[in-house]
């Protein structure tokens, strides 16, 4: 569903992401993991088409992302670091707003916007504008403009940093359910004991580029640990670790 293939994107003399190629499978869910400033955002930037590579090619549901844009952003959802949402609309409003722009309307629009807004326990807040809403309710309503067209790609983009418990369990039952229904999932994460609970697959980016690709449990064997953690430690920070590097601190 997901074809990455030598993708690379320099800023200047800068190489952000060098070489990069996985795969995820139809209805897998993957998480991209890897410290701050490993290529994780410009990976999937280039993948949601806002990012154009500087090289190699990337095809999700068989289109091209440099060829093919628009097929590309109507077969995907995205989730970006930033919610994007309208902060004078209401949560109603906001996806009323997106979904005519995917081309939906009328009596089927309303269907989906009543549905989701249920679905993640915010139709209650519909009336309210979401310039006061709390981050993880604004995440909820990006949720929803991202699957509100129904596509089989979900792009999200560190969905649960910066959430409260409860929050990040409802986005953490978001990508659970979305898989369920048959929906193919690539994510970002800051915690691997939540990429661990809910992948499939895993890729390890450094430095902007892939280190490993694999289950957990591959991938704890290519790199003699134990734990997700310790193997995360190793492939990223190789003979630099130290017992103090905070995994919680390094990870983004």
């Amino acid at each position: 569903m997901i074809e990455i293939e030598g993708l690379t994107k320099s800023f200047g003399s800068h190489i952000a992401v060098k070489d990069v190629s996985f795969d995820v499978r139809p209805g897998e869910v993957v998480g991209l993991l890897g410290p701050n400033g490993a290529g994780k955002t410009t990976t999937l930037r280039m993948l949601s088409t806002t990012l154009r590579p500087t090289s190699g090619t990337a095809r999700i549901a068989g289109y091209d992302v440099v060829r093919e844009p628009d097929k590309v952003r109507a077969s995907i959802g995205v989730l970006p670091t930033d919610p994007g949402l309208y902060g004078r609309l209401t949560a109603e409003e906001n996806l009323r707003f997106f979904g005519r722009l995917a081309g939906l309307s009328g009596a089927e629009l309303e269907r989906r916007i009543d549905r989701l807004l249920k679905w993640l326990g915010m139709d209650e807040h519909r009336k309210r504008r979401t310039e006061g809403f709390s981050k993880g309710m604004r995440q909820k309503i990006a949720l929803a403009r991202s699957i509100l067209h129904e596509p089989p790609v979900l792009i999200l983009d560190e969905p649960t940093a910066g959430l409260d418990v409860s929050a990040a369990r409802t986005i953490i039952d978001f990508i659970q359910e979305s898989k369920a229904a048959g929906r193919t999932v690539l994510f970002s994460s800051h915690y691997l004991v939540e990429a661990e609970r809910v992948c499939d697959r895993i890729a390890i980016i450094a430095d902007g580029r892939i280190r490993a690709t694999g289950t957990p449990e591959e991938i704890c064997r290519e790199a003699g640990a134990d734990t997700l953690e310790d193997a995360f430690l190793t492939l990223v920070y190789g003979e630099q670790t130290k017992p103090e590097v905070s995994l919680w601190a390094g990870v983004r």
